[in-house]
């Protein structure tokens, strides 16, 4: 399928668009309220947003909790090496870009077709210390540095599910390998009742971090709906009291559960390993509604 473009009424001469990339039909969708804001769209499933005036305004409910780890994750405004496993619309790495000027960054995304459509539709700012590499997560992943990164964020998603391989120990050991020590990893899970991909996650990381702590709407947590969670791990004490105070006074309110409470969520749950992984769970067909 060629590109497309279809006019927006009211926005002049803003046009969507529409392109056939590797895991299927891209659309970037302007924001009526907002200039130079998209939001990308992969077989109707909303992926990411961007303001190309305001790279750090984050809409997503799981992208703004994502962000506040990314605040926490070193003093405000200090330089960081961060991975992102997961491109979309390159908003984190965005993100990263305004509010730590001079970070160094490398992005994994194995859609080529979809890092060109990003590139030339909301291009990068061109000061921006950002490498981006057309691989598969873990593949890109085993070739960034021992020891590189302070903050290895895992977003990727195929046809709306989460790789198998990439919910594994052993994935989580190639995490581990490039963080520096006291580094973070953060992940953006989607799962619905019974919540069981969830808890065998954080029972996967509990097997390889020290600390962990888990950002999601009640609803979710409580099993009553599908939806995101982010989750957080290190070798060192995470900043539990901020995050949970962010995560409450956000325009999405989350709640943050850690130590004991989050051990007890797992209900015994067992850590996954690559010979028993399987992908996250599809959404149901009215998720994105």
């Amino acid at each position: 399928m060629g590109r497309t473009r279809s006019p927006r009424r009211g926005r002049g001469a803003v046009e969507a668009v529409a392109e056939q990339v590797d895991g299927g039909l891209a659309q970037l969708i302007p924001d009526r309220e907002r200039a130079r804001a998209w939001t990308l769209l992969i077989d109707g499933a909303p992926q990411s947003y961007v303001d190309l005036d305001d790279p750090a305004y984050l809409s997503f409910e799981y992208q703004r909790r994502l962000g506040h780890v990314i605040d926490l994750a070193a003093p405000a405004g200090r330089p960081v090496h961060a991975v992102h496993l997961g491109g979309g619309a390159f908003t984190l790495a965005r993100y990263v870009a305004a509010t730590r000027p001079r970070s160094t960054q490398q992005v994994v995304e194995r859609d080529a077709a979809l890092v060109q459509l990003v590139r030339r539709e909301l291009p990068l700012d061109s000061g921006a210390r950002l490498r981006v590499r057309s691989a598969d997560a873990r593949e890109g992943l085993a070739k960034v540095p021992d020891g590189w990164a302070d903050l290895v964020i895992a977003d990727v998603f195929s046809g709306a599910r989460t790789p198998a391989h990439l919910t594994s120990t052993e994935f989580l050991d190639g995490v581990r390998r490039v963080l520096k020590p006291g580094g973070v990893y953060a992940a953006n899970l989607a799962d619905g009742p019974p919540l069981a991909h969830l808890r065998g996650q954080i029972a996967t990381a509990a097997a390889r971090f020290t600390e962990l702590a888990l950002v999601a709407d009640p609803t979710v947590l409580r099993g009553r709906r599908f939806g995101n969670a982010v989750l957080v791990a290190c070798d060192l004490p995470l900043p539990v009291a901020e995050l949970t105070r962010r995560a409450a006074t956000d325009s999405h309110p989350g709640r943050v559960e850690h130590g004991r409470a989050l051990t007890d969520f797992t209900g015994g749950a067992a850590p996954v390993t690559d010979t028993a992984a399987v992908a996250s769970p599809a959404p149901p067909p009215n998720a994105f509604r």
